[in-house]
């Protein structure tokens, strides 16, 4: 289970070792944004060799450049002799991007020896106005893909937004972004991945963006700082109320096997409740799991 996404500037080794030594569950080794046009080949042999470096946890994302800058070929050709777990697409703006990613990394993954079809995709799919109108139809864009992520910056600047928040909540058009890659993920069968939070410095904004993305229904937020990490992991892990509650639920609905509804606490009980208590249940013993990887580390 992966709950926090943090992102790291691929062109710092010192940073990458900092956040290895965290409690992320994943790292985003960043060849995008983070990196000036100049330093990209220099980024791409540092993450190469960060890459190569002995290997437990976090699992290690790379995040390639846009398809329409005409890198993605020669990232992919710097990095994946070292086996990245995923490539993250930025500015992803419909399903037939992830698909034409899958069938570049069937490719280079066969002329590798690598396993075809280990490499995981992670699609960032509202940062142009065009990608908001194709949300919907994901499903089936490649097996590799293993969650879709929103995000505000680039979406802003593409909009000519002066601002994607006031008084710490989004504005209307950044709602929607976010709102229609949570159901896009969901059409699509993978995890919805939350934007990050630019307010560095603010760590309560980013534990409570992090409880809203989890009662909303993402499973993962993504993070630049790694103070960031220990607030979104905890708001990703189902606390023991919420544990306690899935269990009588679904034992209620044990109780009741011909039925479709059963009453607890007064309320109506049915089969998508079920679903919900045995999601929670589930995210609970992978959060544990990861935290005993972390006490282990």
């Amino acid at each position: 289970m992966i709950r926090s996404y943090l992102f790291v500037p691929g062109d710092s080794r010192r940073k990458f070792e900092k956040a290895r030594a965290g409690a992320a569950d994943a790292l985003i080794l960043d060849l995008e944004d983070s990196v000036a046009a100049e330093a990209k080949p220099a980024a791409r042999a540092c993450v190469r060799d960060c890459l190569s470096m002995p290997r437990a946890r976090p699992r290690l994302f790379v995040r390639v450049n846009a398809f329409d800058t005409g890198l993605v070929l020669e990232d992919l050709a710097a990095v994946m002799a070292c086996a990245p777990d995923g490539i993250v697409l930025p500015k992803c703006e419909d399903a037939a991007q992830v698909t034409r990613l899958s069938h570049i990394l069937d490719g280079v993954e066969a002329g590798l020896g690598q396993t075809i079809g280990r490499t995981a995709i992670v699609a960032i799919v509202t940062e142009t106005p065009a990608a908001l109108f194709s949300l919907g139809h994901y499903r089936g864009a490649s097996p590799r893909l293993s969650g879709m992520m929103w995000g505000a910056e680039d979406l802003s600047a593409e909009l000519g937004a002066y601002t994607n928040a006031e008084e710490g909540a989004y504005t209307p058009p950044f709602e929607l972004a976010r709102a229609l890659c949570l159901a896009g993920a969901a059409a699509a069968g993978v995890p919805a991945i939350d934007a990050i939070c630019a307010d560095i410095s603010n760590l309560d904004r980013v534990a409570a963006e992090a409880r809203l993305a989890c009662r909303d229904g993402f499973e993962a937020k993504a993070v630049i700082h790694p103070a960031h990490v220990e607030p979104v992991n905890a708001a990703f892990t189902p606390h023991d109320a919420q544990i306690t509650y899935a269990r009588r639920v679904l034992d209620a609905m044990e109780l009741a096997p011909r039925s479709g509804v059963v009453q607890l606490d007064g309320r109506m009980i049915d089969r998508p409740h079920q679903r919900l208590a045995q999601r929670i249940l589930q995210r609970a013993v992978l959060g544990n799991a990861a935290h005993e990887t972390e006490e282990s580390a």
